[in-house]
């Protein structure tokens, strides 16, 4: 049973997941800044992109049950700081090595805070409302990017000094985050094992197996499409419109982020599997887009092809998360979950890596065309398996026969990612936010 009077917490938990990932996309109108500044190459900038991805994983791997054992509060505020530290650094950054050093911090800082305030909000799901952790968990990650790529956006069009500005905002919003997080009441119950929990443990739980097969092409699909607008979306809007105004960069993004939340509200009540299929078929569309944007030097054809990847994003993540953790069993889906966000990191900063030093070798329209090319393939792979998992499961494709209030109803065919429940998010949330201690009492 979460605390009595619990709405201040949760709002103040959720709070700090959407300025953690305002944090992380602040960067992202500001790549043309540094390039201008310090003459950076595409390479340096998705490798300050990347470093942050793979600290972040990093984190994620090896931090994340460390709140079930000393406790929410002191992890979060500890992560807090980090972060604000590494505020500072970056408002102070003078070269790419010292975005590296600083994008590597709030890597660490957000990985390990990402996972306890996901878990506080689990604590915090009031009896009344169990869905609405679940949808706050959900939307707040792409709400918070899409946050931070306008305040920045902004901020390079109309604040002095937005290089700094925008970062020494987010730090003040941290430390004041850390203390109101410090008078707030512990949710969960520490126990000993501290230590050992920060031991890296990569598995896939065996019902889990097929389902991971079956979505990880389209996983590594909207990912890898995910980090190219990240990182060199802003370049690639200078490509195809010179005269563009700076800020452009930013909100392409901006479009990416904000349309993958909407995308999570429209498909929650979706069967995991219908919802990663409609997300993959958005992805060639997107690309082609894109590509046709850029040989017509059309911005408009690049905004809507972004808010098409925003969709195939936002329906493919939520879908192949489901799928994957359907009937994974509770002492399983930690590690499993763990093992979906190897491949989905992995594939965010890797490709954006290898389109670098394609875009510093042979130029970024090349480097789009041959990116765009991986893309497609891999969302054409993911279509295929994912309409034969269909086409061989009917009883599965045709959903439950019948829907109660508020009860789970599963289907148990063979293919795990085929499930639905009742409440489409709660397998997910839980499997992804809830603490061992936290399970536990919902068992009881």
């Amino acid at each position: 049973m979460p605390p009595t009077g619990t709405r201040p917490p949760f709002a103040l938990n959720a709070s700090v997941l959407i300025a953690l990932l305002a944090a992380s996309s602040a960067p992202t109108p500001l790549y043309p800044v540094y390039q201008d500044r310090w003459a950076l190459s595409a390479l340096s900038v998705t490798v300050v992109f990347s470093a942050y991805t793979l600290a972040l994983l990093a984190a994620l791997l090896t931090t994340g049950a460390l709140s079930d054992h000393l406790g929410r509060r002191p992890v979060l505020v500890g992560s807090l700081l980090l972060e604000a530290v590494a505020m500072a650094a970056l408002a102070s950054a003078d070269g790419a090595g010292a975005l590296i050093t600083a994008r590597v911090l709030q890597g660490l800082a957000t990985g390990a805070a990402t996972s306890a305030a996901g878990a506080a909000l689990v604590d915090l799901d009031p009896p009344g409302r169990p869905g609405r952790s679940a949808l706050a968990n959900s939307i707040a990650p792409a709400a918070g990017m899409a946050t931070g790529v306008l305040a920045a956006t902004l901020l390079i069009r109309y604040a002095p000094g937005p290089t700094v500005t925008v970062y020494l905002a987010l730090a003040l919003v941290f430390l004041l985050q850390a203390a109101a997080l410090a008078l707030s009441p512990e949710t969960a119950r520490p126990h000993t094992g501290a230590w050992r929990s920060l031991r890296p443990r990569v598995a896939v739980s065996p019902p889990a197996r097929r389902a991971f097969l079956v979505s990880g092409a389209g996983v590594v699909a909207v990912w890898a499409l995910g980090g190219f607008y990240s990182s060199l979306g802003p370049a690639f809007v200078r490509l195809v419109a010179p005269g563009a105004p700076q800020a452009a960069g930013g909100l392409v993004f901006f479009t990416l982020s904000l349309s993958a939340a909407a995308t999570v509200w429209a498909t929650r009540l979706l069967r995991p599997l219908t919802a990663t299929l409609l997300g993959c078929a958005a992805v060639p569309a997107a690309v082609a887009l894109s590509l046709g944007g850029l040989h017509l030097f059309s911005l408009p054809a690049v905004f809507a092809a972004a808010l098409l990847a925003g969709v195939a994003f936002g329906a493919v993540a939520q879908g192949s998360m489901r799928m994957v953790l359907a009937e994974v069993p509770h002492s399983d889906r930690s590690t499993t979950l763990a093992a979906y966000y190897v491949l989905s990191y992995v594939a965010m900063s890797l490709p954006a890596v290898g389109a670098g030093l394609l875009t510093q070798s042979y130029g970024l329209r090349t480097a789009a065309h041959l990116y765009a090319a991986l893309v497609a393939l891999l969302a054409a792979a993911a279509l295929l398996t994912l309409t034969l998992t269909l086409t061989r499961t009917p009883a599965v494709a045709a959903g439950p026969a019948a829907r109660g209030g508020g009860r789970h109803v599963r289907s148990r065919q063979a293919v795990a990612g085929t499930a639905r429940c009742g409440d489409a998010l709660e397998p997910w949330h839980r499997a992804m936010h809830g603490s061992r201690a936290t399970r536990e009492r919902v068992r009881a």
